[in-house]
């Protein structure tokens, strides 16, 4: 049972309500966690806003979806790790992508570079060392990309928390969080 409820979308105010809307109108349903966050509307527009700017960055949608992943296994986030797996599948990860980035490290070097330093943001809570950095580096990412696998992390950090205090009601096919 939910710690916070989702609000009623007839509860929200007309921003709001059109923003809901229009995510309906573009993944064919109102996610319980968009429904939690407009209990605060300015959580839920700059969730959104920011999900929409870092989808047009460096990261493509396979590797967004890859740290994701990461950062709802290390949280414990049933809801994320739900979502994300199917998201994820949509995005074309095999089944075999989805464990290596919740349990072990990608297959390519770039996605196990992503994986390994989400990792490491996550759980190092950002006071990564310079080999930590260089690493990344190595594996060729740059700055910029750095930057947005850091935001990613934020973002999702953002959605794990809200869902583990709301016990956000999963409407997604059911993943078990395995620690």
């Amino acid at each position: 049972m939910p710690t916070i409820s989702p609000i009623a979308l007839s509860a929200t105010d007309s921003n709001t309500s059109q923003t809901l809307i229009a995510v309906k109108s573009k993944i064919g349903m109102i996610p319980n966690l968009f429904l939690t966050l407009a209990n605060s509307p300015a959580a839920l527009h700059g969730y959104l806003r920011l999900s929409e700017s870092l989808g047009s960055g460096f990261l493509n949608t396979r590797q967004r979806e890859i740290v994701a992943l990461v950062v709802a296994q290390e949280n414990g986030c049933q809801y994320c790790l739900s979502a994300h797996t199917a998201i994820s599948k949509g995005a074309g990860l095999s089944d075999a992508e989805i464990l290596s980035a919740r349990f072990g490290t990608g297959a390519a070097s770039k996605s196990n570079a992503i994986v390994s330093f989400s990792r490491k943001v996550v759980q190092k809570r950002g006071h990564l060392s310079a080999e930590d950095l260089e690493e990344v580096r190595r594996a060729g990412i740059d700055d910029g990309t750095v930057i947005e696998i850091i935001a990613n992390v934020a973002l999702n950090i953002l959605t794990n928390y809200t869902n583990n205090l709301a016990n956000t009601d999963v409407d997604f096919p059911l993943v078990e969080v395995e620690l």
